[in-house]
């Protein structure tokens, strides 16, 4: 019997604590929310598994232990190597024509950027977070996961768990969140406004746009480099046309792998003593601001935008610069053909500045980095 008492005291049975339970909550919800609505499944299933791993008693298991998950965080994430891979992998499933055929649209991704520096400001000035975790948060309104992670493994690692969770979930609510902004934000004209297709992209147009685009943020914005180089190098193997076995790997079983590491790395930092605290409840509260000023950031763009030109954008595609690829343009897309009863479809138009948003979020990560890394 004292043997039993023993081993049953040594377990991690008799550790356990109302805090480890809540987060075997969280991480199920996570895992329900995958499996069952289908939100961010590939992201959302190895944070929430990681988040029931860093919550056993004893088993060392967190990213902030000695165990393995620890060892992937402290070599995958720490040292920066795998959100710019993910990038990589991004580049080459990324299509730059729609950008490419429509540059104007550069610009309603910058726009939709807003959102980030409000809720920094937000963050910083509101709700006293220190500089470098205001700016942490600010990056989720760029709806960019592995942005959110590279800057806040740099600036603010204690907060990375809350501001992945909240990047990711907020970028799998785009259909959610979205189209009231939209309905808000615009009329019923400026929703029927058509796009006429854009002009045809040439071959070396997509190749060149890549390394030059690549080069020349990264010497604006060396700190960035990190993110805008790999995205570049991704999409040149995608473009050109002679490198199809990297296409297939760096698209495929690479970005599969390094997404593995990095959701259960990224779901193991979020140890109950960490996560349960107001600050996260602060964390998703601005997510939810930055991504909204995010969205009307674009729209509202646009609308100023018209008043310049003769043939007139549709401003919903503003919505649509917000990096969640190719998620906020078929949003986008839907909502305006069910505004118009199938008469405009505006995929491809929106597809600009959402790929344009990638690089947008990058682009505010290192300019961070530069005034606060």
């Amino acid at each position: 019997m004292d043997a039993i008492i023993k081993l049953l005291q040594s377990s991690g049975f008799a550790h356990l604590t109302w805090g480890n339970w809540v987060m075997f909550i969280v991480g199920g919800v996570l895992i329900y929310l995958a499996i069952a609505k289908k939100y961010e499944p590939l992201l959302l299933i190895p944070i929430g598994f990681g988040v029931l791993l860093a919550n056993l008693p004893l088993a060392e298991m967190g990213s902030y232990g000695h165990g393995i998950i620890s060892l992937i965080y402290e070599q995958g994430i720490k040292t920066e190597l795998l959100p710019p891979i993910i990038f990589l992998g991004v580049g080459v499933l990324t299509d730059f024509r729609p950008l490419l055929g429509r540059p104007l649209t550069f610009l309603l991704g910058a726009a939709a950027q807003l959102g980030i520096f409000a809720a920094a400001i937000g963050a910083a000035y509101l709700l006293n977070f220190n500089l470098k975790e205001a700016a942490s948060i600010g990056i989720i309104g760029g709806a960019d996961g592995p942005t959110s992670i590279f800057l806040a493994s740099k600036l603010a690692p204690h907060l990375l768990g809350p501001i992945a969770v909240a990047a990711y979930s907020y970028m799998s609510l785009v259909p959610i969140i979205q189209p009231p902004i939209m309905r808000l934000l615009t009329t019923k004209k400026e929703r029927s406004i058509d796009m006429p297709q854009a002009k045809p992209v040439s071959k070396t147009a997509v190749i060149l746009f890549p390394i030059i685009t690549g080069i020349v943020a990264s010497l604006a914005i060396p700190s960035a480099a990190p993110l805008i180089g790999m995205l570049m190098f991704g999409n040149l193997i995608r473009e050109s046309g002679v490198t199809e076995r990297l296409r297939k790997t760096a698209g495929g079983a690479l970005i599969d792998i390094v997404t593995i590491f990095l959701g259960i790395a990224v779901g193991a930092t979020m140890a109950a003593a960490n996560f349960l605290n107001v600050k996260t409840l602060y964390i998703l509260l601005l997510g939810a601001v930055a991504f909204s000023f995010s969205t009307a950031g674009g729209i509202l763009f646009a609308k100023i935008i018209n008043l310049f030109l003769r043939n007139k954008i549709n401003p919903c595609i503003g919505a649509a610069g917000v990096s969640a690829v190719p998620m906020a343009a078929r949003v986008v897309q839907q909502f305006v053909s069910e505004q118009t009863n199938g008469r405009v479809n505006p995929l491809m138009a929106a597809m600009g500045p959402n790929v344009a948003g990638v690089i947008g979020s990058a682009v505010a990560a290192g300019v961070f980095l530069t005034f606060l890394g």
